[in-house]
């Protein structure tokens, strides 16, 4: 299994996201992109609330894990209690939790509940939204193996690049250590990949970009995003 933290990556890693995957063929979908060169899978988990859809839960996710134990699981909480998926992904098999900086009422808050993920043995994550000013997280990104700038308002998937967030990554790339990832997700697919990559981006969601073509051309697709 790739540990996309715990070094720097020769270059860009990419990360299908399976929302974006056929739900019927999952597995499949999932092994197949992972053959066709991607590094990791991104898991987005919705509560109806914090965004307006439901996604999944962890019993996907852990069946994902049993079918694919080697693969790193991302898994992207947009809820408005993340302390309470904290225990159920981890035994679901996730590899790193990401919660928003949006539901943290302060700069503490944040890295307590980055503490609880620490406790479980996992890697974390801190989301910026688009409307969210970048000094709202700036304060606590040392604290997160992993930085996500959103580039769509989340909630959904196959939404249009918001280009305005390339500057967040330029903000905060500067800041993180070498074990460390500037993670981007939405809309990230050939056309937009290039300048999430040259703005300090080094890992980068893809799903309808990939899981909405066929089969025989995602290998190029993954490489074309990754810039190899």
């Amino acid at each position: 299994m790739i540990d996309p933290i715990s070094s720097k990556p020769a270059t860009p890693l990419v990360a299908p996201s399976i929302l974006a995957a056929d739900f019927a063929n999952l597995e499949s979908d999932a092994s197949a992109s992972l053959d066709a060169g991607a590094d990791l899978l991104h898991v987005d988990i919705m509560d109806g609330h914090f965004v307006p859809n439901l996604s999944m839960g962890p019993a996907v996710c852990s069946s994902l894990h049993k079918a694919i134990p080697d693969v790193y699981l991302d898994v992207h909480l947009m809820v408005e209690d993340p302390k309470a998926y904290f225990r159920p992904f981890a035994d679901a098999g996730a590899n790193l939790i990401s919660f928003h900086i949006e539901v943290c009422d302060s700069e503490q808050h944040a890295r307590d509940l980055c503490g609880k993920i620490e406790e479980l043995g996992l890697h974390t994550g801190i989301v910026i939204n688009p409307p969210t000013e970048v000094e709202r997280v700036l304060p606590v990104v040392d604290a997160f193996d992993l930085v996500l700038v959103m580039s769509v308002n989340p909630g959904f998937g196959g939404q249009a690049f918001i280009p305005e967030v390339l500057e967040k990554g330029r903000r905060i790339a500067p800041l993180l250590r070498e074990n460390q990832r500037l993670e981007i997700d939405g809309g990230i697919g050939p056309e937009t990949a290039q300048s999430a990559r040259e703005a300090g981006f080094d890992l980068l969601i893809a799903g309808s970009a990939i899981y909405g073509k066929p089969r025989d051309q995602w290998p190029s697709l993954i490489k074309t995003i990754r810039g190899s």
